[in-house]
Parts: structure tokens; sequence; C-alpha cells
């Protein structure tokens, strides 16, 4: 028997949070949840896939119920499978994408990775496997790897939050098993900034790193401002210098890194935009890394394909280190060997994080066998789901 999609719901729900970054506050953040129901069933319960968005990036519903999901729900169901009779993400993501012109990417890319998720997240399941077993076999080695390098991100601009506050944040990171901590930079002066980075390095003990990060706030010259400033630190990396498009503007960072690893691309939505970066970026494959995050870039049918083109230019998965801090990019980093992930510990919540019971060692986590991405395995996001298919 064909298995059918019988409905796809869409839920616009709040993340806001009292932060900023240089560019932006979240006040206002929100995301979409969805849920891609199927006629199968597991332990008399149909068979449910589901995605959202990564922060950042408002919410898309409208465009979800206007274009996408009348694509997927109109589509003959045989044309969304493959021989196995299950669904296939890569021909759904055909199915989507039909009658959209490329180029000027917009907020699709985020519409259509929600919906790649959710389907992914389906077909593992209908597998009863996890996701990251399933990429592995399929895209990678054949052995997927369920020990994951993760980061904490925080150290955002915060009302009354001082340089003792974002010590207290940090350390808090740090007493939980990570190594690696962010914090944001370029949303007060230069020497404001320096005061808070020397802050943040005072309380990092031996094999500890602090990554800086300016979401793409500077002109070339301001970013080499910093980038001069920055030097006299040993960073793990210094994050969007620029506008994520000004390619000449980052070959002009890397170009005077040195040792510095410069990390970009988590507004980069496509792999053409990926490739752009590789060739006129001036960035080191040795040295720096790349961030882009599936669940606004189209989802994963797309990022294998960024995979593909940044591994023609010497880019291996190991310098790739997502944006985004969901289930997702930890399924894919197990699945296919990318840098790590990463991590949101106590912000966008209940989104962010991990499973219950995965702790945080050595700057690591290990992943659960829990069928699909494991969203379930998470009690706090598994209310929300179970609450959209109520």
């Amino acid at each position: 028997m064909t298995m059918k999609i019988v409905d796809i719901r869409e839920r616009t729900l709040p993340i806001a949070s009292n932060i900023r970054n240089s560019f932006i506050d979240f006040s206002k953040m929100t995301l979409s949840l969805v849920a891609v129901i199927t006629d199968q069933e597991r332990d008399g319960r149909p068979v449910v896939g589901f995605g959202f968005n990564s922060n950042g990036r408002y919410g898309q519903g409208s465009l979800m119920r206007e274009r996408f999901v009348p694509r997927l729900m109109e589509a003959d169901p045989e044309t969304l499978h493959d021989d196995s009779g299950l669904i296939d993400p890569h021909r759904a993501w055909d199915t989507m994408m039909t009658n959209e012109k490329p180029g000027g990417h917009g907020e699709r890319s985020v519409a259509v990775g929600v919906l790649d998720m959710a389907l992914w997240d389906l077909r593992a399941k209908l597998e009863e496997r996890p996701l990251f077993d399933l990429l592995a076999h399929r895209f990678g080695s054949g052995t997927p790897d369920p020990r994951v390098f993760v980061y904490a991100a925080g150290g955002y601009y915060h009302p009354g939050k001082g340089t003792q506050g974002l010590q207290d944040e940090l350390t808090s990171y740090l007493d939980r098993g990570y190594t690696v901590v962010k914090m944001k930079i370029g949303g007060a002066s230069l020497a404001e900034d320096l005061t808070r980075i020397e802050g943040a390095l005072s309380v990092l003990g031996e094999g500890q790193h602090l990554m800086v990060d300016a979401n793409g706030r500077f002109g070339a010259a301001e970013a080499l401002d910093y980038l001069s400033a920055l030097q006299d630190y040993d960073l793990f990396w210094y994050e969007e210098p620029v506008d994520p498009l000004d390619y000449a503007g980052t070959r002009a960072v890397t170009g005077r890194a040195g040792g510095l690893p410069i990390a970009t691309g988590e507004n980069l939505f496509s792999h053409w935009d990926a490739r752009n970066l590789g060739l006129y970026g001036g960035m080191d494959p040795e040295r720096d890394y790349l961030q882009f995050d599936c669940a606004l870039s189209y989802g994963l049918v797309e990022y294998l394909r960024t995979l593909e083109a940044l591994g023609e230019l010497g880019w291996s998965p190991s310098r790739f280190i997502p944006h985004g801090g969901h289930q997702m990019s930890l399924n894919i980093a197990a699945g296919l060997g990318l840098g790590g992930n990463e991590s949101y510990p106590d912000l966008f919540q209940p989104f962010g994080g991990f499973p219950d019971g995965c702790v945080v060692e050595d700057g690591h986590i290990t992943m659960p066998e829990l069928p699909g991405i494991g969203f379930e395995g998470k009690s706090d996001l598994a209310k929300v789901c179970r609450e959209l298919l109520d």
C-alpha cells in the first residue's frame, strides 16, 4: 500500500528573549513548528515528522500555507516516494520547488528548510532508526560517530548585564561540560568589547576557548580594526566579521587573519552562495570554519549539495560546524562527520538543546539511539509537538 501524507500543520510560536546581538534584538522572534502526518502507524499511533527553523529568521507559516504545503498535498503520493514506497525527501523537495525561480532566496529557504527537516524526521521514523544512522549509511562512510563536539553560544548584549554577568553566564556553561563558549561583539565600541572579551577570557581554564561573533556588523575597514585587536588573544574563531555576501570584505579579513580562524556562512542559503564564498572569500580550508544551517537554507537536500560543492574546493566536512543549535544538525554531524554543532544551553527553548539525559562531557555529547531526529526524547519539546497534533 502506498503511504500518504494526510495533513501538514504549522504553528508560529514565540522564542522571544530580551537580548540582542550587533544587528537585531530577539524581543519579537518567532519560529514555525511543522508536523507532517501520515497514514502509517507505529505502536497504534500515526507516524509524524516534525521540523522547525532556527533562531534569527522568523516563522514562515504564510509561505508554507500559500505555496509549499499545497504542492506536497496535491502531488500524486507515488511521486513523493522512492522504490521502497516510503517518502523520499529529495523528490518531495523537487515538488516543493516546482515553479520557483532560482536565486533571490528571501525567506522561502526557511519555509522549505522547515518542511525538509520534518520529512527527514519522518523518513527515519518510518525506517525505525536514528536519522544519523540513515545518513551515515546513505551519504557518509557507513559508520556514524555518535560523539559530537558542541560549543555553548551566548554572551549576548542584555540590558543591565555587565562584564560580571557575562562571566557568570560563560562560567555556567563551562561548569556544564562545555570547553568552548561564544560571545557577541560589534554591538558596543571596540574598547568596551575588548573589556568584555578580556573578562570572558579570565574565566577560562586550561583547554577552554572563546569564540567571538560580530554577526556581519562591520564593513571591511572596521572588521580589520577588530581583527588587529583580536589577534592579541588566543581565540577559537572570529565569526561573521562582515556581511555574509561581502566576499571581497571576507577576503580582506581572511587574508590578514594569520593564525586566527574565521567562521561564516550561517546567512548563506544555497549551495551556489556557499560555492561563491569558497571561490571568492579567501577562506582557508585548513584554518577556517563554515556554518551553513540546513534549517534556514532549504534543508538537508540542499545541504548535501553544499557539502559536495565545497568538497570540490578542498573543504572537508570536519570544517563544517552549523549554526542553529538544533538536533537536526546534530544528526547531520554524527552521520556525515561534521566538525560539531552550535548549542544554546539556556536560550530559545524548548527548541534548542539535546534529548533528556544527554550530558556534555569534555565538550562533546553522545547521540542517543532514538528514531528520527529524536525530538520525542526531549520532554519539553515533545510536549509542544504533541500540542500541535492535538
